[in-house]
């Protein structure tokens, strides 16, 4: 399988209006088969829903709510039931063409959760998600920023068997309870100047690793905005880590995903 999968991008966002197109001929040049392109709140819905239309077969859906909402931008806040109930009958509405729900998780950043209320608010939203996932048979696509270890043992509780860990800022030893789980990690480009994310990789089997830009954000430098075909600068690294060609990264991240991901196999052959 000669190609990368992004399993986690933001290409809805607006930093991408204005050049969208190049960004994918872009991506697709740098090896890069398909995307996953996830949302955080129901306002990107329709917007990721009709890229997915516009590159089909190369960007693909998933409809989440995320732990933290920026609606508008300068008022973030936790997430609370109401911003779900706004969510889920668009979740219903194109339920068929998803490939995941995401981006959902937890987020005790204090900045964003000022109470225990705000917590378990997340967590309800959280739990609810799950519920829709395994409705649906589809994997969770999920966010977990200072709160790795209640995360994975909140889907553990719940019962989810296919999740992918996005950019997890967790324990190496932490992260190995997913691992036993069954869950995936994907690892963005800013890996490269996080030491954090090299512990993680070296604990990791290659087995449990995904690829993922998180674009526009996480890229190889800080405050400049990152793109789909930034994916490779992953896979290099942990080819370096690993002590593995580029080529095995490749393969194995690729069939990880396809594992993962199913709905991919139709376009996508193995």
């Amino acid at each position: 399988m000669h190609g990368y999968i992004d399993c986690h991008c933001h290409i809805s966002a607006g930093d991408f209006d204005k050049d969208v197109e190049e960004v994918i001929e872009n991506s697709k040049k740098a090896g890069l088969l398909a995307l996953l392109a996830v949302a955080e709140h129901a306002g990107e819905f329709t917007k990721i829903i009709e890229l997915s239309e516009r590159f089909p077969g190369f960007i693909f859906p998933c409809l989440g709510v995320h732990p933290v909402q920026e609606v508008p931008p300068e008022q973030q806040r936790s997430v609370s039931l109401q911003d779900l109930d706004a969510a889920l009958p668009v979740i219903e509405q194109y339920k068929d063409q998803l490939v995941a729900v995401g981006e959902v998780g937890l987020d005790f950043t204090p900045r964003f959760v000022s109470s225990e209320s705000d917590k378990e608010n997340q967590k309800q939203v959280l739990i609810l998600q799950a519920k829709v996932a395994k409705e649906l048979d589809l994997p969770l696509n999920v966010h977990s920023r200072s709160a790795g270890r209640p995360t994975i043992h909140l889907l553990k509780e719940q019962g989810v068997e296919k999740a992918l860990l996005h950019a997890f800022d967790g324990k190496p030893s932490v992260a190995m309870e997913g691992v036993k789980a069954g869950y995936f990690f994907s690892i963005p480009p800013s890996i490269i100047r996080s030491e954090q994310k090299q512990k993680l990789v070296k604990q990791l089997p290659l087995e449990h690793i995904c690829l993922e830009t998180d674009s526009p954000a996480l890229g190889p430098e800080k405050q400049v905005r990152n793109e789909p075909r930034n994916i490779s600068v992953s896979a290099e690294y942990i080819s370096k880590i690993k002590g593995v060609s580029l080529e095995k990264v490749m393969e194995v991240t690729t069939q990880n995903a396809l594992r993962l991901f199913p709905k991919l196999r139709s376009v996508i052959r193995p």
